[in-house]
């Protein structure tokens, strides 16, 4: 099977386990994972890279299970996913460390980070001044595009 249609499985799955979720702008829910995948096939990353971003919210927010995502793609994809997800009860700096311990899982919380920085236009000011607090406090040693927007945001919400 060739990367292309690799992808392509990993698309399909994702898109029919996010069926009917929705983005708090009101679009369908994976045009997020799509967006996280395709920024980092841009930034050059591998495969196994672009596969982990349109899995990157399967455990946490559907009914995808860890057999269904290795069946798809890969041990190394599977464990960045899994780094990925937010349990019950999690603790941030646990969650953080664990992220940064992987290469695959850092850089597409990278991706995703950004993606939801630059989707909360939709957000009412509340939520999205709670996000841009929790960004700056947690994720701006992720990238310099994560730092960049975090200053375009609070120029908007006048910080």
């Amino acid at each position: 099977m060739t990367g292309d249609e690799i992808l392509k499985r990993a698309y399909e799955f994702a898109k029919e386990k996010h069926k009917n979720q929705k983005r708090k702008g009101g679009e369908d829910y994976i045009v997020h994972p799509v967006a996280v995948a395709r920024a980092i096939k841009d930034g050059g990353y591998p495969l196994d890279y672009q596969i982990t971003g349109y899995f990157h919210d399967l455990l946490e927010d559907t009914d995808a299970t860890e057999e269904e995502i290795l069946s798809l793609s890969n041990e190394r994809v599977l464990t960045a996913v899994k780094l990925l997800t937010k349990n019950k009860g999690y603790s941030m700096k646990d969650y953080i460390a664990g992220v940064k311990s992987n290469d695959i899982a850092f850089r597409v919380k990278a991706a995703d980070r950004l993606d939801n920085l630059k989707s909360l236009k939709s957000a009412d000011d509340a939520f999205a001044k709670r996000y841009i607090s929790e960004t700056e406090e947690w994720f701006t040693d992720f990238s310099e595009e994560i730092r960049k927007e975090l200053i375009k945001l609070k120029k908007k919400y006048d910080w």
